[in-house]
């Protein structure tokens, strides 16, 4: 359904990616960079927008990153994304960033962010996207949240 404006579901977005945190991705104190770990929370994000749009996507925005605890040399970052909101030709994904220990399986949820992506045509311009449709009632206070954040971002651009 790569081109359908059909309403979707947001567990049709949803991705999961994990990675192992190797030396090349830390710091000299063994925490990674940052840096690395905004390349993959874009990378999970645009992939959920994708799944959702059925197009090609660039960034548009990232609203601010905390990062809460460290990522160690060794962790298993685990991101799950989704789509929290969609508007004509854009949308938000909520990434969520989780360290976990594969020998202990301790998890640390180390931050989440919220992305603003824009749908690309073949042409190269902004389309249009299919609805998102919140099916539980956790999706739907997500999404009055989303809402309110789009508002936000738009009145202070």
């Amino acid at each position: 359904m790569p081109h359908s404006l059909e309403p979707r579901s947001v567990r049709a977005s949803r991705i999961s990616i994990a990675q192992l945190m190797q030396p090349e991705h830390a710091n000299n104190l063994g925490h990674v960079h940052g840096g690395w770990i905004m390349k993959l929370v874009d990378e999970a994000g645009a992939l959920a927008f994708m799944r959702h749009a059925g197009r090609r996507v660039v960034t548009v925005a990232i609203d601010s990153m905390v990062f809460r605890q460290p990522i160690r040399i060794g962790d298993l970052v685990i991101l799950e994304a989704e789509v929290t909101f969609v508007g004509r030709t854009s949308g938000e994904v909520e990434v969520q960033v989780v360290a976990e220990n594969p020998v202990t399986g301790e998890r640390t949820h180390t931050n989440t962010a919220y992305l603003v992506y824009v749908a690309l045509g073949d042409d190269g311009k902004p389309t249009a996207v299919p609805p998102l449709k919140a099916e539980t009632e956790a999706e739907k206070l997500r999404l009055e949240a989303a809402r309110e954040r789009q508002n936000y971002r738009l009145q202070n651009r």
